[in-house]
């Protein structure tokens, strides 16, 4: 029995070493890329090391404020996922504490169809989505993408069940006491289910930040686009990537900022497989 463990322990082990190997390499090889000139790639073709290292790709990346203002990118996606993020966290909460402590007609049936409509596929929304953005004139503004999804029914679901785990003894209790709705939400649910909304917050945050398809439709402005979308202009009118180095570059440079939240904020990714109830026994 104890060999079968220690057998089980060590395939366990080698799953996630190939797993963490296939996504490493691609990104390693981009890292090297990025220090490898034009001609070298050509070239060489794929090398594990350049031979020639070289920093003209970031200096030309930071240089181009024109045609390719990639700092410009990287601030438009950062203030657009950070504004994103914040303000999914407050219609989830409030939402979820809707669905979750008030009672009106209707309100599981509400919810269960609006989860329902949710499984159908993004794309299924474009058109329509695009129309109403249009009409709002939203087209190159960051609202474009700020807005959409901030009321995401998986976010809210989460949060529900959560909330559910929540004694409704705490309601009552502060009701009895003259709480009103608002006093109770803010002053003992809001701080119960910060786990929930802080996972929520992550990936909101790297989704809106991940996002291509949507702001590649919505914004035409090179000056406007996030990181995402701007990143498919680095190709010429074929198709084809004329630079790779400095796609390389780009690209890593995209990656950062989600990299850095990763790693400060692991443990609360890692929470989510444990958000069972807002208080556990």
């Amino acid at each position: 029995m104890f060999e079968k463990i220690k057998v089980s322990k060590y395939l366990a082990y080698l799953f996630l070493i190939i797993v963490s190997a296939i996504w490493a390499i691609p990104v390693l090889f981009g890292i090297v890329t990025s220090f490898r000139s034009q001609t070298e790639v050509v070239n060489e073709g794929f090398r594990l090391l350049p031979v020639n290292w070289i920093v003209e790709n970031y200096v030309n990346i930071l240089e181009n404020t024109s045609t390719a203002p990639i700092m410009q990118w990287l601030w438009n996606s950062i203030f657009i996922a950070t504004m994103h993020t914040l303000l999914v966290v407050v219609v989830i909460s409030i939402t979820g504490y809707g669905y979750s402590r008030m009672k009106f007609k209707g309100r599981d049936l509400l919810f269960f169809t609006l989860l329902g409509i949710s499984f159908f596929p993004n794309v299924v929304n474009l058109i329509p989505s695009y129309k109403i953005i249009d009409i709002l004139g939203w087209v190159n503004t960051p609202w474009a993408m700020i807005v959409p999804g901030l009321a995401g029914m998986g976010n809210i679901f989460l949060v529900r069940q959560f909330m559910k785990g929540i004694p409704m003894e705490l309601d009552e209790s502060a009701r009895v006491d003259g709480a009103s709705d608002f006093k109770i939400f803010s002053r003992i649910i809001l701080p119960l289910i910060r786990p929930v909304l802080i996972v929520c917050g992550l990936f909101s945050f790297t989704g809106s930040w991940n996002d291509f398809l949507w702001p590649v439709i919505v914004y035409t402005d090179v000056n406007k686009m996030p990181v995402t979308a701007g990143l498919l202009l680095l190709q010429d009118v074929y198709g084809n990537y004329r630079m790779i180095g400095q796609l390389m570059g780009s690209a890593i440079l995209a990656i950062i900022p989600t990299l850095l939240l990763f790693f400060f904020a692991q443990k609360y990714f890692v929470s989510a497989i444990n958000l069972n109830s807002g208080i556990k026994g």
